[in-house]
């Protein structure tokens, strides 16, 4: 992979207010005959972790695979592009006991619920489906390499 200059890179921070404030991410897993399937999520960010809620396909390949790659962008002019590609693991939560021994999923619930505004009475209402069916599940990714960019840096 080619390497970005160090200019163009997200701080930390700044990484971290794009995953609390953005709430959409693309993950690619890997299907049954190697293919990549690549999906836009909405997400909930919390302790350096991707929470999505999903059915389907995703979760059936990551039951298979948990490697995967997140991608978050933003920008509509060229030099206006930030980006954020985590590539890592992720773990499907198969039961209610798995959510509830999850630490960080509460906040990444709350985090989702501010994220589409769900509120009553002026207070954030946690997105909380839980595990049903044979494949919804709570996905948790773990970034092991992250990779940002700002063409705003752009000189």
């Amino acid at each position: 992979m080619a390497k970005f200059s160090s200019s163009l890179h997200l701080t930390p921070d700044e990484i971290d207010v794009l995953m609390r404030e953005e709430s959409r991410v693309r993950i690619a897993t890997r299907g049954p005959e190697h293919e990549i399937n690549l999906t836009p999520m909405t997400f909930g960010w919390a302790s350096g972790k991707v929470y999505i809620f999903g059915r389907g396909q995703k979760v059936v390949n990551l039951r298979r695979n948990g490697t995967a790659t997140v991608l978050l962008d933003i920008g509509q002019q060229w030099r206006d592009l930030k980006g954020i590609m985590m590539r890592g693991d992720a773990q499907v939560l198969e039961t209610i006991e798995d959510e509830n021994a999850d630490k960080a999923l509460k906040a990444a619930q709350e985090n989702l619920g501010e994220k589409h505004n769900l509120k009553e009475d002026g207070v954030i209402i946690p997105y909380t489906p839980t595990a049903s069916g044979k494949s919804r599940r709570w996905i948790v990714f773990t970034p092991r390499k992250i990779v940002s960019w700002n063409n705003e840096n752009l000189k």
